[in-house]
């Protein structure tokens, strides 16, 4: 079976990549991930996710364009709901290509990092999978959490220290300044 595998960056599509490929599946990569700030930021990802592609042979589609306004528009003032509706811009999009270009399913990175909030990325998954046609595969990726970061630092590949978006970053740099 053909599947769409969304990709938020390079580092946590590894395990869920080769997982699919374990299980018989024939996996594209999708990357569209307009959260992503500053821009540098998301070139960095853009960059990585396309230098592991071509060292594992995977085809991937590039969605193009930068679209922080829409992020932006559908996420500020939604403070703790700010996720999902991050996950569902992405997801949505995902689907649509799963459904456009003839995939029977399409699954997402996401569902490997620990950080990110897993039943709500599946619930919202499935969701997009209704509404487009086309099945969300599920699996909890998060199993090979470790087995990702040792072959992402044996590739040299950029690893970022935040999901993407500047409420994350924002996140990052606070911790580092409070005192407790």
């Amino acid at each position: 079976m053909n599947i769409l595998l969304h990709i938020c960056c390079a580092p946590c599509a590894i395990y869920p990549y080769f997982r699919l490929r374990e299980e018989g599946l024939e996996p594209a990569g999708y990357f569209y991930n307009p959260n992503i700030h500053p821009y540098l930021e998301y070139r960095r990802r853009l960059d990585t996710v396309k230098e592991f592609a071509s060292r594992v042979g995977l085809e991937v589609i590039y969605r193009d364009g930068y679209d922080l306004d829409l992020f932006l528009l559908r996420v500020a003032g939604k403070g703790a709901l700010r996720c999902e509706q991050c996950y569902r811009i992405r997801l949505d999009a995902a689907g649509a290509a799963a459904r456009e270009k003839g995939y029977r399913a399409f699954t997402s990175s996401l569902l490997y990092s620990k950080y990110q909030k897993h039943d709500l990325i599946a619930g919202v998954g499935r969701e997009m999978g209704a509404e487009h046609g086309v099945e969300f595969y599920y699996e909890d990726f998060r199993p090979g959490w470790r087995e990702g970061i040792v072959e992402s630092k044996a590739m040299g590949l950029y690893r970022q220290q935040y999901c993407g978006c500047i409420y994350s970053e924002r996140d990052r740099y606070r911790k580092g300044t409070e005192r407790g």
